[in-house]
């Protein structure tokens, strides 16, 4: 009885004065592994103590000594996707980790949007296709590790969370952005997937971020001083990174999700320099090579008032930077706002775009269209405007026919609605009657929009501008 209870205890990752070895959290029963891979598992046991693990894919024995600090760290080889395993960790007393599928594992971060679980927020913010996605959900090779909150002075070891396979009962509080990838992913390869959530609603990237990283921007950015205790506001920087993000570094995955930046939406000048930097930090700690980082545009939402004239900017940002972080890539999400809420409804519209675009960079199916098109260049001919477009050799289409999203100015700065559109290949010629020499366009360039532009394979250009003139402070 005594060594079920420490087996029991070790597994949940909450330790006792029996049990030598203590692991995470996230390294237990239920749990999935990155496939084909050399994945990281640790813990702390007595200082100086052998530790063994046995996987039973392969009944490898890998063997680690604890440092002086009582942690231990190593890597194991993993197979190709399949399970039900077990591994084994004996420091003086065997302790099993069961059930362990190998598989595809992403992780997944940000704020409410990225945290809404399939239930929604209520009868005023619900997910389409939540409830019948909740009702359908048995899948045990769909796994999820949701964490919970943890708001923190200094870095961190350990997150509470637990894995859970997909079932109508467990599925309501799982990211539903992350359902619908999971679920979407493991249809289309067939095999296990497990996705590792860690996010917080109406939380700042500056939280998310360590001390190290903010150091350049100490002028712009207030860093706390370092205590071992819980913050009250989890808007506070390094707090999350801290407490939720510094845990979890170095547990292999495939890549990562994000989607956040409607907290930081007015400052958007700060947070283009703070988004890559950010991805830099973490790639770097993790040590799991430049793995693919791929994130969601905010939406459009037309209030308040500082929504609709910073949040353009923020997207803008955030399109800059699918270019300038290397092996990143962004879903646009121009098209798919609420005049209600600041969290949109279609996160299954959401995961199809981030599937097709994993799918086509990172499993293969290079035939896959993933992106929409791409503001490539300004021709301008007598009063009117021609703009080139990227990823459109098919050509471009509307939505809908009238289309009311384009404006011109000329050198006054000065932006009126278009009033002709015209399609030709890759281009769009437009023009206003009340702009003679057209200096700049800008498309969807709003808070509050609807985008309407698209590819023929159905993907939506971001709001853009060819201008560069000032931000709104």
């Amino acid at each position: 009885m005594k060594k079920i209870l420490v087996a029991l205890s070790f597994i949940l990752g909450l330790g006792s004065a029996q049990a030598k070895v203590i692991l995470p959290y996230v390294f237990s029963n239920g749990m999935v592994l990155q496939q084909q891979s050399n994945a990281a598992i640790w813990g702390k046991t007595t200082p100086g103590a052998s530790v063994n693990v046995v996987t039973s894919w392969n009944k490898k024995e890998y063997k680690i000594k604890a440092n002086a600090d009582s942690t231990w760290k190593i890597k194991v080889e993993t197979p190709k996707a399949g399970g039900p395993y077990q591994i084994n960790i004996n420091d003086g007393d065997l302790v099993s980790i069961k059930d362990v599928l190998i598989g595809e594992v992403w992780f997944i971060s940000g704020q409410s949007n990225m945290e809404m679980g399939l239930r929604g927020m209520g009868a005023e913010q619900p997910i389409h296709g939540g409830p019948e996605a909740i009702a359908n959900a048995n899948n045990n090779q769909i796994r999820f590790f949701r964490s919970q909150h943890k708001v923190w002075g200094i870095p961190t070891d350990n997150l509470r969370g637990r894995w859970q396979e997909a079932s109508p009962t467990s599925s309501p509080l799982f990211s539903a952005l992350g359902y619908f990838f999971a679920l979407k992913l493991q249809k289309q390869l067939n095999i296990p997937v497990g996705i590792v959530q860690v996010a917080y609603g109406g939380t700042p990237i500056e939280a998310w971020m360590s001390k190290e990283s903010l150091a350049p921007f100490a002028s712009e950015v207030k860093i706390p001083e370092e205590k071992n205790e819980a913050i009250e506001n989890k808007g506070t920087p390094t707090s999350l990174f801290n407490g939720m993000i510094s845990p979890m570094i170095g547990f292999t995955v495939k890549g990562m999700l994000w989607y956040q930046g409607e907290h930081n939406r007015r400052y958007p000048a700060l947070y283009a320099k703070l988004f890559p930097v950010m991805v830099a930090d973490w790639r770097k700690r993790w040590d799991n090579g430049e793995f693919p980082f791929y994130f969601v545009q905010i939406a459009p939402y037309p209030k308040p008032e500082n929504w609709i004239a910073y949040s353009p900017f923020l997207r803008e940002a955030q399109l800059n930077s699918s270019t300038s972080i290397p092996n990143a890539g962004m879903v646009v999400n121009v098209d798919l706002g609420s005049e209600k809420v600041s969290h949109t409804p279609y996160k299954e519209k959401l995961a199809d775009r981030m599937l097709a675009m994993v799918l086509n960079r990172n499993y293969g199916f290079k035939e896959l269209a993933y992106q929409g098109p791409a503001y490539k260049a300004l021709n301008v001919q007598g009063n009117t405007a021609i703009l080139s477009f990227d990823h459109a050799e098919k050509g471009l289409k509307f939505s809908e026919e009238n289309n009311a999203n384009f404006e011109i100015a000329g050198a006054d700065k000065k932006f009126y609605p278009a009033s002709a559109v015209k399609i030709k290949g890759n281009t769009i010629e437009i023009s206003a009657a009340e702009v003679s020499k057209p200096v700049a366009v800008r498309y969807a360039f709003k808070g509050w929009v609807v985008g309407n532009l698209y590819n023929t394979e159905g993907f939506p250009a971001s709001s853009f501008r060819t201008d560069n003139w000032e931000i709104p402070k």
